[in-house]
């Protein structure tokens, strides 16, 4: 058996009840998950200090010297406070614990000399060390102690008295237990040509390193490793999926398409609307599945460039459907389809939780004799009872609220329909290219002609009575208004309170003058659509809500969104909800009512009134995140990765992608001896979904 398969709990040191909580909280279950399980930071223990030389900004640090006294204060019922005086010769500080009493006194003598490593603090006059490491200064040899590593722990694990300084003492028991060197996993071809240290060499050096050249070398080679292997999974996926999945051959542009394009297109198509459409009717007459992800901002006619493509597919025979993620969101596609294809004998129905009885029935026959020729619905469409005649064109919106299994499904709804992807979040190219390798990425980057750009402006709490006044004149000309309440990380009840307190004051506020509702996540989905209904029919002048009308919801009168705390969200999610306005051809206006604490949140609000193109705030908030918060990991189909980070090593990234490209491209590269090692490893690891 492969030492690293070995169960955790034989590891000395850890045993069944810590097995347990390292299994729990950190997902470690055997030796192999401890040894890529990496520190997140390194303090230098080379270096010493002088007591004289501390500051109160300093990180950890360490010093040299000897105990002079010990001094007890009583802490209530059985708790004792602790200080150790403690002297380097050049000054005086205190080491100070709170429990522990038998251990510290059975531990550590007066006048022995030790090595203190902890953070200090300036306490009466004095820097003190809180429960510090402290180790026999005649057992420790300074310059075997290197770069010290830090893990994530979590807060039960500290419970259980697994600290960081407990996880490395794990780490480097099972590195002395790794007696042979560890398996390579990248040909001499690529360590040489991009000078990586072995794999065995870099799992050591990051976890046990002796110098900052040491941890850098180490995490560029494991970086490396990672992305590389991510890539080139992707691209065997592609290109299987490729060979798998033949496609229909759309090739016939028929009386459908010839007609709403000659009399119903309601305006010109911009010029990036024309190059997604060439891309996917090459797509669709290639006679492979098309499976492209089509990008573009709120407002930039992505449905319309849908439409067209469903339009191809059932003036070559076929039958087409749109899947949304919320039955309000679907109802809104059936009404802006009926529209759009107004005067043509074209059959489109709605497919949601909604219709029921004999409706549904209808809709179920209609679908399976091919009289229905366009179904609109929910994650309803891929239930069991679900069946086409001929499936050919699968139109999903907002793709990364499916999960990758939910996507698989309907690919097999027909003989391998065509699938395209819209998505209103835009995902930087770069990235695109990473999380989606295995599709295609098109990309409208153009607003129709005669869209007028949403005019942001940031402004403090106290400036909210001026643009309440300001907001009653822009009712009173008829507009309608969203204010979204802020946003509580990690409490709904929170977020609820916040929500009811908002909209009593409007109503409050606006008695006499305007009507305010609330929308909240907590309703029941048809009490949410009666609401928006209402909003929509200009029942209500004033919707109060928290995030959920994120996603889509079209109120072409609504022209004002005020967002309260703006800095507390994220720039894709303000650009989401400020995408909510301008759907008309009346003047909008985005409010944030902010009074940002950190840099990072006043960079957020600067950034929002400075542009309104989702790409470039796209880029922009990927770069003050970093990519697990844009889309959650699991649902991109994206693996979770254990050193790299996909913007901060995008130069890696770049050079992993290159070299994947070149092997994948070889012929039966996975037979040939040279790459032999790449193909066994591949087989080993599942990087992907």
């Amino acid at each position: 058996m492969d030492i690293l398969s070995q169960d955790i709990m034989y590891l000395p040191g850890v045993g069944p009840h810590r097995k347990e909580i390292l299994g729990k909280e950190l997902g470690i279950h055997t030796y192999r998950d401890l040894l890529e399980y990496f520190p997140y930071k390194y303090v230098d223990r080379t270096k010493l200090y002088l007591i004289s030389e501390l500051s109160q900004d300093m990180p950890f640090v360490q010093i040299k010297g000897r105990i002079l006294s010990f001094e007890e204060t009583e802490m209530g019922k059985r708790k004792k406070r602790i200080v150790a005086h403690f002297t380097d010769g050049h000054g005086i500080c205190d080491i100070v614990w709170f429990n522990g009493t038998k251990y510290i006194y059975q531990n550590y003598q007066v006048n022995k000399e030790y090595i203190i490593f902890g953070k200090p603090t300036f306490f009466n006059g004095r820097f003190q060390f809180t429960h510090p490491d402290i180790d026999d200064a005649s057992q420790l040899q300074l310059n075997d102690m290197g770069m010290q590593p830090f893990y994530v722990t979590t807060e039960k694990m500290k419970k259980a008295g697994i600290t960081s300084r407990a996880v490395e003492k794990l780490t480097k028991m099972l590195i002395s237990k790794l007696t042979e060197p560890l398996e390579e996993t990248l040909p001499p071809f690529i360590t040489t040509h991009l000078h990586l240290i072995s794999r065995d060499a870099a799992m050591r050096k990051i976890h046990y390193p002796k110098s900052v050249d040491d941890t850098q070398r180490a995490r560029v080679r494991l970086k490396f490793e990672e992305l590389f292997y991510v890539q080139l999974n992707i691209l065997r996926y592609a290109s299987d999926h490729r060979r798998k999945y033949r496609g229909y051959i759309f090739n016939r542009i028929g009386a459908q398409f010839n007609w709403f394009y000659s009399h119903n297109l309601p305006f010109e198509l911009t010029g990036a609307q024309k190059r997604v459409m060439h891309e996917i009717r090459a797509d669709m007459a290639s006679g492979r599945q098309m499976n492209r992800l089509l990008q573009g901002d709120v407002g930039s006619g992505k449905t319309l460039v849908a439409l067209m493509s469903m339009l191809i597919a059932i003036d070559n025979g076929y039958q087409a459907c749109m899947m949304a993620p919320t039955e309000i969101l679907a109802e809104q596609h059936l009404q802006t389809i009926k529209e759009f294809l107004k005067g043509m004998n074209l059959r489109v129905e709605l497919l949601t939780g909604i219709v029921k009885g004999k409706k549904r029935q209808e809709v179920l026959d209609g679908l399976i004799d091919g009289s229905i020729n366009i179904v609109v619905g929910t994650h309803a469409i891929i239930e069991d009872k679900v069946q086409f005649q001929h499936l050919g064109m699968a139109v999903v919106d907002e793709q990364h609220r499916f999960g990758v299994g939910q996507r698989r499904i309907l690919r097999e709804k027909g003989e391998n329909p065509d699938v395209l992807m819209m998505t209103a979040t835009p995902i930087p190219r770069t990235l695109a290219i990473t999380a989606f390798g295995d599709m295609d990425v098109s990309i409208i980057d153009q607003m129709p002609a005669g869209r007028k750009p949403i005019v942001t402006r940031w402004i403090k709490h106290e400036q909210l009575p001026q643009v309440l006044t300001w907001l009653e004149g822009e009712i009173q000309k008829g507009s309608q208004a969203y204010v979204i309440s802020p946003l509580i990380e990690e409490s709904e009840a929170l977020d609820l309170k916040n929500a009811i307190a908002l909209s009593e004051e409007l109503t409050t506020h606006f008695a006499g003058k305007a009507k305010v509702a609330l929308l909240h996540g907590k309703m029941k989905s048809d009490e949410k659509d009666q609401i928006m209904q209402d909003f929509k029919e200009r029942k209500t002048d004033i919707l109060v809500s928290t995030t959920v009308i994120e996603v889509g919801v079209n109120v072409p009168n609504a022209t004002v969104m005020i967002i309260m705390d703006a800095d507390r969200f994220g720039l894709s999610q303000l650009h989401q909800l400020r995408g909510r306005v301008g759907r008309g051809d009346k003047q909008s206006y985005a409010v944030l009512v902010a009074n940002p604490k950190t840099d990072s949140g006043k960079d957020r609000m600067r950034i929002m009134t400075e542009t309104t193109n989702g790409f470039v705030l796209a880029e922009e908030d990927l770069k003050m995140r970093g990519s697990g918060e844009i889309f959650g990991t699991k649902q991109s189909g994206l693996p979770e990765f254990h050193v790299a980070d996909i913007i901060e090593d995008f130069p890696i990234l770049e050079e992993a992608r290159k070299v994947a490209s070149y092997i994948s491209s070889l012929p039966n590269w996975r037979e040939d001896p040279e790459w032999h090692m790449i193909a066994l490893h591949l087989e080993k690891k599942e990087y992907l979904d």
